[in-house]
Parts: structure tokens; C-alpha cells; sequence
């Protein structure tokens, strides 16, 4: 198990460093922020005098260098607009994203669980196909327009529930029904066909032979073994969650990374872009080592080594 983690910490590193460095250089080949942080009445002048300021007129590989110096001391710079860490304007924004990410994830992977083995006991195939249906339905939709959906009906018509910022419990409802109601979509398929799988298996069949309930052989047996792939991708998917919600944080002006991300990227923001991309980085990969316990907890046949 140590060796596990301690190879498990180091793939994470490396994946982080690639990460920011592909980051690092595709802003760069994006152009200089001078022109679009300046007034606009900036003249040329002003303008090359402020990205040589920030480093632009240095060799590339030289900035490049500079950056990993930073990384490596906790940092990816000053955010060139308000001139303070970037690291620091993202923290504050940071637990908002959280909370509707995960508070999303959890609902809509619980929800789904719960769906799928009533649909299993019941054999209800009829409820499996009409939620089907209204799931494909659901993920045809972009979250923001069906972010935008929910605001204008519970909002603007009913004026039941609250659509911008974060007033309170309340507040996080509607965004959260918006990721919630995609990731109850995707799980309830993967959980579906994982069951299914299970299902026609020689051991679901000798437990039935041996006289157990339909319901314990569902609950107690195929369940664990019908999760350990259906958690593999919910790791991966809270991970890309995560960036995910910067959308859905704009349209409902959820006080979380996605609006200074948002500005950061149309700005040129590089250090607060290459911040958010390090939160994301870091959270993916702490994400994936904690499904990776999880799953060899759940599954004996997994050995971690």
C-alpha cells in the first residue's frame, strides 16, 4: 500500500507539471495581454511597455523558466489585472465551486443508484425506459441553456426560488439541478448496464439456485460488483465536473472560480487561468487516488501494489 500511494503522489506531480506546462504555452501562442488589459485608448507605445514589464519581450524559453521557478515555490504569479497572487483571488472562490460540484456529483450519483435498484427489484422496465428517454432528453440539452431554462420558470415565472448569487441554501437549488440532472442521465446508463452485466453471471444464478431473495442477491451481491467500473468513471467524470461547473457558475452568478476565470481567460489572465487549471489538475488526480482505495475496498479482487 505505501509503495501504491507513493507511485499513485508522483504520477500525480507529473501530471500536474504537464498540465500547467501546456497551459504555460498555449497562452503564450494566444498572444500578449497588454492590449486587452490597457484602457482603450492605449497607445502602441504604452502597450509594448506593459507586456515588456510583465516579460513578454524575453525569449520564451527564459519565461518558461522563470514560471517553473515560481511553480516551484508555491506560486504561478501575479494576476496582471489586480496585481495580487493569483493563487490567492482563486482560493477565496474555491469552496463556492466545490460545494455545487460535489453537492451536484452526490445527488446526481446517488439519486441514480437509488433509481436503478428499484428499477432491478421491481423489474420495472417501463420506469427504466421512460427515464431513459427523459435522460437522453436532458443531456441533448447544453447546461447552460438549461441552466437559463430553469432560472426563466423558477425564477422569472414562479418566482419560487432564487437565480443569481448565493442568498442562501436556496441559492444553490437551481444550479445544482442543472448538474445534477446530467450526471443522474449518465449514471443511471452506466449503473443500468453495469447490473445487467452482473446479472446474467454464474454466481447471481447460483445464489438464486441456493433460494436467496431477489432483492438481497441485487442489493448485497450484484450491487458491489456492478460499482467498481461505474466508479472508475464517476472519478474521471468529478474531475472534468469540476471545470465543468464554470459555465453553469455564470449563468446562475455563483460567487465560485468560474467568473474570474471567465474574465481571466478573455482578459489573458495567464497566471489566474494557470491557477485555475492547478486547482482542477490537483483536485483531478486527488479525486482518482481516493477511487482507486475505495474501488480495492470494495473489490478484493483488486490488489493494490
Amino acid at each position: 500500500m505505501p509503495r501504491y500511494v507513493v507511485r499513485k503522489l508522483a504520477q500525480a506531480l507529473i501530471t500536474v507539471f504537464v498540465v500547467l506546462t501546456i497551459g504555460f504555452f498555449l497562452g503564450r501562442l494566444s498572444g500578449k495581454p497588454g492590449a486587452l488589459i490597457l484602457p482603450e485608448g492605449a497607445t502602441e507605445a504604452e502597450i509594448n511597455a506593459f507586456n515588456a514589464n510583465l516579460g513578454f519581450d524575453r525569449p520564451l524559453l527564459m519565461q518558461y523558466g522563470d514560471f517553473l521557478a515560481g511553480v516551484f515555490r508555491g506560486t504561478v504569479g501575479d494576476s496582471y489585472r489586480q496585481n495580487v497572487p493569483a493563487l490567492d483571488l482563486l482560493i477565496d472562490r474555491v469552496p463556492a465551486t466545490f460545494q455545487l460540484a460535489i453537492t451536484s456529483f452526490v445527488i446526481g450519483l446517488g439519486a441514480a443508484l437509488l433509481v436503478a435498484l428499484l428499477i432491478f427489484i421491481t423489474r420495472w422496465n417501463w420506469l427504466r425506459l421512460s427515464l431513459l428517454w427523459i435522460g437522453s432528453l436532458r443531456q441533448a440539452v447544453p447546461d447552460f441553456l438549461f441552466g437559463v431554462l430553469l432560472a426563466f420558470v423558477f425564477s422569472v415565472l414562479l418566482r419560487m426560488l432564487p437565480s443569481l448569487g448565493n442568498q442562501g441554501p436556496q441559492s444553490l437549488i437551481l444550479p445544482v439541478a442543472c448538474l445534477a440532472t446530467a450526471q443522474f442521465a449518465l449514471y443511471l446508463r452506466l449503473i443500468g448496464s453495469a447490473l445487467g452485466e452482473q446479472q446474467g453471471l454464474d454466481y447471481v444464478r447460483a445464489s438464486y439456485a441456493r433460494g436467496q431473495a431477489h432483492s438481497a442477491v441485487v442489493i448485497r451481491q450484484m450491487t458491489p460488483n456492478a460499482l467498481v467500473p461505474v466508479l472508475t468513471i464517476a472519478g474521471l467524470n468529478l474531475g472534468g465536473l469540476l471545470g465543468g461547473t464554470v459555465i453553469v457558475e455564470s449563468v446562475f452568478a455563483w460567487p465560485g472560480m468560474g467568473q474570474v476565470l471567465l474574465q481571466a481567460v478573455n482578459g489573458r489572465d495567464f497566471p489566474v487561468v494557470l491557477g485555475g487549471l492547478a486547482v482542477v489538475a490537483v483536485f483531478f488526480v486527488a479525486v482518482n487516488l481516493v477511487v482507486d482505495l475505495i474501488t480495492a475496498s470494495i473489490d478484493p479482487r483488486v490488489r493494490l501494489s
